[in-house]
């Protein structure tokens, strides 16, 4: 590290230091000298494996005898460090940005402000704009992941740890200030120490919902409405000739914790229903809490300020005497008695800071921002125009964000499963008695048939087999979320494993059944929630367009689109594409599907609009947000998308409202350049680099599919490398791991299979057959290997599948590695899969060298360089004690604490790679 380097870094070893020697206390004080010894022991052989001063052997060696009473403190030591590195980092990022700030620099790229400035440089037409915008949206979806599964406690003190830090970091303390703080900061982590970090039991999906949730009061409720009234005002400020710019929401967010029941037979009803209630709860409680504030605060007198009539006719809600000459406060306790009663009306749980006053309920957030609006123009009307922008506004822009609903809860099931609902119904209603048995064709005929009946298939008395009757119970309690909360709380049905224009049909005969989709009198339909195929493997994806080309050849289901202005969301599978097939060749077959359904968008018609089913790690798409939408294809964009985020990307992400500003903000900056500047740049060279791209991706896939699918005893070898079968065993999130009971890499669940290569040290999905693929295409031409080079420099989707497995390369340890590969007995399978596995691992960093002219793998990524120089070390106690552990268990050790070890590391795993699966 250079001299500049490290002295710019220096802020964040302090903070390192500090928090670590106050964990090292705490370990001391609470386990006893012998478990600090051996925490510090394995910290300094750990730096000396890094420094090649000792063998790797030593340090395994160590922890071969260590009773699992006293590995247990050590796992949770070097957890709770992970933790507490990841705030410290987090904090540095923020201090460095304000130093940029402060110095005048020019904005960063990823920030809204460097966006605002490329669009005011392009000089681009305001009604071009606002055509562009006309759709825009901008919805990160949360989701469930195993490894997110931390206390609210832990949580909790967390934020506590980081706003001492941030305290501590901005102001000059006195040794008086200074000792109070680290009293502090040790009395936090001393809760931390003493709060378990993952629960005994397996998660409940009613613990997922509440993990969620738990982002909101962190951060959303605050941030999203901010960024959406600072993107309005600034867009209009750059586009006067369109006043009409961003009318709704850009950012607004998504779940699918609670309605996403592919292959997790935990989402029932009564979960759906649980999901949107407490959503719901979450975002009136939001409100009551703001309004209980608004009203203490505003205490303006009718004597001293002008107040207008409707004001006045709004505080008649409140004839306190005492407040008579308080219209502002009247008024604010009246809307707060509505929103109270509106409450009582939708939720089945009583909220804090209400007040009964018999007053009438709002029939939908349009009514509670009306109210407001009264409020905000008789302030700016009485000269108090301040005011109305504080918290006034917040709560407007929040109500308009969030409405009752708070978040949009997707519903998902697997196409299979919607096939066999509609052969029973089909058959109980006498439509046919053998629906299996029919062809694409006679299926869409029958379909559409019944779409246009307004009648239903279920009637009373009507008995069905569990999963039927599942599957209708999860319906209607989606339609009730609709018709209580809006349309809003319900917005799209995603159907996995989506392969024909039947899977889409069956998905609407199904809402049409709930009450969702009503039939029209002229063979048309209309529905509330959107209809979207989620395309998943790479032939999926290869046919996605004609599926879609298809689809709206039938009347009944372009009628259902035409009705929504003409959008159809396609969600893409980055993750079972990626195990299908290799990650160069799942993600040039994305890129060239967006190009497909772009065109067949254009050519159809309609606009499109897609969500990216990316997960945490690069083996399921992850990466910078930033830079992955700004590599996607020209017209994929168009103003709108969604993405998932998943497992501990969420809080690395989202915890607190710094972080969540910087990425939200750096969704909507790529969203808004990609949409509105052209950012592919190859020009009229794009054909030609799609060649390219289509025998590298060929190739790889060979390579890759070589290994997973036709080496001999690959699956054995997985099973037993790595803790795949611990993850699905041991009590780690409410889904299964795999979607059938079998021991089929196909069948088993793309979180898991990343995982377990990730925690192994592998990185597998992350670069396999890509290495292989360069060699072979690049023989011995020197020119083709220049190609490379140019299209690495040139191409945004280049440079960012080679920079996201650069990442993936640089978190990989085939030394630890070989640890894992020693758990498998047969000596042979282990040489022969390790062996290929480590020769592509060394190949695929030569040739990733060699096009971008660097010996970096992180050359360009220099806060993820500094993370894993500072915090890897960290990691190798905890890799040595699973590999031991794992050895324990499956040898038939049956302590407990043997599990909770096993548990314990893939946690701490997960919170140190920041994304595992």
């Amino acid at each position: 590290m250079t001299e500049p380097a490290r002295a710019a870094t220096e802020p964040l070893r302090d903070d390192i230091r500090l928090l670590g020697g106050i964990l090292g206390d705490t370990v001391r004080e609470q386990s006893g000298e012998q478990i600090f010894d051996l925490v510090e022991k394995a910290r300094q052989e750990s730096f000396a494996v890094r420094r090649s001063e000792i063998d790797r052997e030593q340090l395994a060696a160590m922890f071969a005898g260590v009773p699992t009473a006293e590995a247990v403190p050590v796992i949770r030591a070097f957890s709770h460090f992970a933790l507490l590195a990841n705030l410290a980092e987090d904090l540095h990022r923020e201090r460095r940005r304000a130093i940029h700030v402060r110095a005048g620099e020019p904005p960063q790229e990823s920030s809204l402000a460097h966006t605002y400035g490329l669009l005011e440089e392009a000089g681009l037409d305001g009604s071009a704009v606002q055509a562009a915008l006309r759709h825009a949206l901008v919805v990160p979806v949360i989701t469930a992941h195993p490894t997110e599964t931390r206390r609210r406690t832990v949580f909790d003190t967390q934020h506590r740890i980081t706003e001492l830090m941030r305290y501590r970091g901005r102001t000059e303390l006195d040794p008086r200030e200074e000792e109070q703080v680290q009293r502090a900061l040790r009395r936090h982590v001393l809760t931390l120490w003493d709060t378990a970090l993952v629960r005994l039991e397996r998660l409940r999906i009613q613990d997922e919902i509440e993990n969620g949730l738990r982002y909101f009061d962190a951060a959303f409720l605050e941030v999203m409405p901010r960024i959406n009234r600072e993107a309005r005002i600034r867009l209009r400020e750059l586009y006067p000739g369109a006043p009409s710019l961003l009318s709704d929401p850009i950012v607004r967010p998504g779940s699918w914790i609670g309605g996403d029941r592919d292959g997790n037979p935990n989402v029932t009803g009564e979960v759906v229903t649980m999901a949107s209630r407490r959503a719901a709860a979450t975002a009136i409680q939001h409100y009551l809490r703001e309004l209980l504030t608004l009203e203490q605060e505003l205490a303006l007198s009718a004597r001293l300020t002008t107040v207008s009539d409707e004001l006045v006719a709004l505080a008649d809600w409140d004839p306190s005497p005492k407040r008579a000459d308080e219209p502002y406060r009247r008024a604010l306790h009246g809307i707060r008695g509505r929103l109270t009663a509106t409450a009582d009306a939708l939720l089945d749980e009583s909220l804090d800071d209400r007040t009964d006053i018999g007053a009438e309920r709002y029939g939908a957030p349009s009514e509670l921002l009306r109210d407001l609006g009264v409020v905000d123009a008789s302030l700016r009307a009485g000269g108090d125009g301040l005011i109305a922008d504080d918290r006034l506004q917040d709560l407007r822009e929040a109500v308009n964000t969030f409405g009752f609903h708070l978040s949009g809860l997707d519903m998902r099931q697997n196409s299979d499963v919607h096939e066999e609902t509609i052969a029973e119904l089909f058959a109980w209603a006498g439509v046919h008695p053998d629906y299996a048995s029919l062809g694409e064709d006679e299926r869409v005929r029958l379909l559409s048939d019944e779409l246009r009946l307004r009648r239903p298939l279920v009637g009373p008395g009507a008995e069905f087999g569990e999963q039927t009757t599942k599957e209708l119970g999860v319906l209607r309690a989606a339609a009730r979320a609709v018709q209580n909360l809006g349309a809003g709380s319900i917005p799209n049905y995603i159907i996995s494993m989506c392969t024909s224009v039947s899977d889409l049909l069956e998905a609407a005969v199904l809402l049409k059944e709930a009450g969702l989709l009503r039939p029209g009198s002229g063979g048309e339909a209309e529905c509330p929630v959107n209809i979207v195929p989620l395309f998943e493997t790479i032939e999926d994806l290869q046919q996605g367009a004609a599926t879609m080309r298809a689809a709206f050849q039938v009347p009944v289901y372009r009628s259902l689109v035409d009705g929504k202005g003409g959008l159809q969301e396609i969600m893409l599978g980055y993750s079972d594409s990626n195990k299908d097939g290799g990650y160069l060749a799942a993600n040039w077959a994305l890129y060239r599907a967006e190009l497909d359904l772009v065109a067949m968008a254009r050519e159809s018609g309609i606009t499109l609009r897609l969500f990216h089913g990316r997960g945490g790690t690069v083996g399921r798409g992850g990466g910078p947000s930033y830079d992955a939408i700004l590599a996607q294809p020209p017209g994929a964009v168009r103003g709108s998308l969604r993405l998932t985020e998943q497992g501990e990307i969420i809080a690395a992400k989202y915890a607190e409202p710094a972080l969540a500003t910087r990425n939200l903000e750096s969704l909507v900056a790529a969203t808004l350049e990609s949409s509105l500047l052209d950012v592919e740049g190859l020009g009229d060279d794009a054909d030609e680099a799609y060649a390219v791209l289509d025998e590298l991706a060929a190739m790889a896939r060979e390579a890759y599919g070589d290994l997973v699918h036709r080496t001999d005893g690959f699956v054995d070898y997985f099973r037993l490398s790595t803790p795949v079968e611990e993850i699905g065993s041991l009590n780690i999130g409410s889904r299964p791991s795999s979607r059938k009971q079998t021991s089929k890499i196909s069948d088993l669940r793309a979180i898991p299979w990343v995982m377990a290569w990730s925690l192994s040290r592998v990185m597998l999905p992350g670069f396999y057959g890509t290495g292989t693929a360069f060699e072979r295409w690049i023989g011995d031409d020197p020119a083709r290997l220049g190609r490379l080079r140019e299209l690495y420099k040139r191409w945004p989707f280049f440079r960012s599948v080679l920079s996201n497995m650069a990442q993936v390369l640089a978190k990989s340890d085939l030394g630890l590695a070989a640890r894992y590969a020693a758990l498998v007995p047969d000596q042979a399978l282990r040489e022969r899969v390790f062996g290929k596995i480590a020769d592509e691992h060394r190949r695929t960093i030569e040739m990733y060298f060699a096009i971008t002219e660097t010996d970096d793998l992180l050359a360009d990524n220099a806060a993820l360089k500094r993370s894993v120089f500072n915090r890897f070390p960290y990691l190798e106690p905890l890799n040595h004690l699973q590999v031991e552990l794992l050895r324990r268990y499956r040898a038939g050790d049956e302590d407990p604490l043997v599990q909770r070890g096993i548990l314990l590391t893939m946690n701490g795993l997960a919170t140190a790679l920041r994304n595992s699966g």
